[in-house]
């Protein structure tokens, strides 16, 4: 029996108008067509009116709460199908995207699958900014796999779950100090959401599919060195926060592996590449440096105030936001 899919969009402002029809355009070409699209709408009444206008055949709705695991748990209540992909309004997939996701839960433990996340600069990728460093911008990164293979979470904006695993374990929770409040460059709902998965459901698999392929644009104001170390900086704490949550040991395994081999690699790249005459090279270099080292000391640092604060200090209590299973 052939699974259902529903896609899930979520968007904020009309500064994005152009952006989401562009999305709403590339599921169109689906080679697989979406079962139900999903636009949820955060807090923006507006914007809710014209999109009901413009996409009378998707289900428009708007977000309980505001911020993206409001969002995405507003839309998982509103679908209807089998498995819910989830691709974020600046994005566009792929003619085979939704196929190439699908084809993956033949395998019942399969409980979510995500792709490749290729960044399409606006204005030219800046010579210094590392790819191994791409998810500061929302994308697949250098060190991620480059073939089918399990992963610990997915990347929010090209992934997809079984419906009745986001159910069981009450969606995205809305936690202080994660996740996307409009132009708040803070993430990690996801990879919290993906950690309490595996720690609920015996033998889960979520798998990177690298076919699987959306593009992201990435506007020049993220391009900037002032945007790349305060997302850096608050990348950090937000992982000290899932650790509080999760425990260390699932909250950074992903993230020792990449810091041991992925950087290094990285590193001794640029060197090599601005002795070969680019010499951008050493720019990206110390990049890596200095994202690692501003993103290791916030973490440091929210580790070590979460030792001296309440839990209600630091968190708020989850919102349970998504269908009861």
């Amino acid at each position: 029996m052939s699974l259902t899919v529903s896609v899930l969009l979520r968007t904020y402002t009309e500064d994005r108008w152009d952006y989401l029809v562009d999305a709403m355009a590339s599921l169109e070409k689906q080679t697989q067509k979406a079962d139900e699209i999903v636009i949820v709408v955060d807090h923006n009444d507006a914007l809710m009116e014209k999109v009901k206008a413009t996409f009378p055949d998707a289900v428009t709705v708007p977000s309980q709460v505001k911020g993206s695991a409001g969002a995405w748990n507003s839309g998982i209540r509103a679908s209807s199908m089998d498995v819910i992909a989830f691709m974020d309004d600046d994005a566009a997939a792929k003619p085979d995207w939704i196929e190439k996701l699908m084809q993956h839960y033949a395998n019942e433990n399969v409980v979510g699958v995500g792709g490749t996340i290729e960044p399409n600069w606006l204005d030219g990728k800046p010579a210094w900014f590392p790819e191994e460093f791409q998810w500061v911008v929302g994308c697949t990164y250098r060190g991620m796999p480059e073939e089918v293979a399990p992963v610990r979470n997915l990347i929010g904006c090209n992934m997809s779950f079984r419906r009745d695993v986001l159910n069981k374990v009450n969606g995205f929770e809305q936690v202080k100090g994660l996740g996307h409040m409009g132009k708040l460059p803070v993430g990690g709902d996801e990879t919290e959401m993906c950690i309490r998965i595996n720690q609920t459901i015996p033998n889960a698999i979520m798998l990177h599919e690298p076919a699987a392929h959306v593009h992201h644009k990435v506007p020049s104001s993220r391009g900037q060195r002032n945007y790349f170390y305060k997302r850096c900086y608050l990348e950090g704490r937000s992982k000290a926060v899932i650790s509080r949550r999760v425990g260390a040991g699932d909250g950074t395994s992903t993230e020792r592996d990449y810091v041991l081999k992925a950087l290094p690699a990285g590193v001794a790249r640029g060197i090599g590449d601005g002795f070969k005459g680019d010499l951008s090279g050493f720019d990206r270099a110390f990049s890596i440096i200095g994202g690692l080292g501003t993103t290791g000391v916030s973490y440091i640092v929210a580790r070590v105030q979460q030792a001296f604060e309440k839990d209600d200090e630091i968190e708020d209590k989850p919102e349970k936001s998504a269908d009861p299973a």
